[in-house]
């Protein structure tokens, strides 16, 4: 018993193993944000009260793992006070052949992503990139932008850019191979009291 309990517990290990090494191969870099550094204006939301320029930043990826067969990109605040975080940019079905988007392709208009791709509802309620625009007075959010190498060149359920950021999450959960995540913060302060 002891013995198939060590073996069980090695090929959990060796499959946990093999999945961190292709994570650690796969690397997220952009000109615009540093990982864990505050997200500039040029990427924040220009609406809700925010007085950004809603740009989104340029994105390039490295070490996507063998049967990559498409990219997806997502970015998500877990502070947002709304009990399930805030959905600010999903896209998905980027052919495999990409390995970078410039800056402002979030921008639907613009028409800057590879043809294919489709940039899908966010929490806004629209497609496209929608940046940083936390309440005013709370701490600095914190915004996951995320590539993910996914084993299937367009998504199943997720068909058009009307598809839901929960749909396309369900969908990448079990279809990634790989991904690799830079981290934004920003904060607005509380406005002074007259």
């Amino acid at each position: 018993m002891r013995r198939i309990a060590s073996t069980t517990a090695a090929l959990v290990f060796v499959a946990f193993g093999a999945q961190a090494a292709h994570a650690a191969k796969m690397k997220l870099t952009s000109a615009e944000l540093k990982n864990g550094a505050t997200i500039k204006n040029e990427q924040v939301f220009n609406s809700f009260t925010c007085t950004g320029q809603n740009i989104s930043p340029s994105l390039s990826w490295t070490g996507a793992p063998k049967g990559t067969k498409s990219f997806a990109i997502t970015v998500y605040d877990p502070d947002a006070p709304t009990g399930s975080g805030w959905w600010h940019w999903v896209v998905f079905n980027i052919p495999a052949s990409t390995t970078s988007i410039p800056k402002n392709a979030g921008d639907v208009k613009a028409k800057l992503m590879p043809e294919g791709a489709i940039q899908s509802r966010t929490d806004f309620g629209t497609d496209g990139y929608g940046g940083p625009c936390p309440p005013r007075g709370d701490k600095p959010h914190h915004y996951y932008f995320t590539v993910y190498a996914v084993d299937e060149a367009k998504l199943q359920f997720a068909k058009d850019d009307t598809a839901m950021p929960e749909l396309v999450g369900y969908e990448l959960h079990f279809h990634t191979l790989a991904k690799a995540t830079l981290l934004g913060r920003y904060g607005r302060p509380a406005e002074k009291k007259k």
